[in-house]
């Protein structure tokens, strides 16, 4: 494989990464989010919905599943009376 520079950088010590300005680093930000494909209110409604159901059906399962393991712990480790 070739030693390139795009793959392990400079080999100079003093040619270390730039760091980048607060004010760049803003403007960068803003510009990112300009980008952003922000969801319709229809969208987002439906997403909150869908996230809300599967949030509820997880708790449900869980809750069962803990019930149902603290019950048989009750019955293995009691003199089952």
């Amino acid at each position: 494989m070739a030693d390139s520079k795009a793959v392990r950088g400079p080999r100079d010590e003093t040619e270390g990464p730039k760091r980048t300005g607060a004010v760049t680093f803003y403007r960068q930000v803003v510009a990112e989010l300009r980008k952003v494909v922000w969801p319709t209110q229809e969208q987002l409604i439906t997403y909150f919905i869908v996230v809300m159901v599967f949030v509820l059906v997880m708790m449900a399962l869980i809750s069962l599943l803990d019930l149902g393991f603290g019950r048989l712990a009750f019955e293995i480790f009691t003199d089952g009376g």
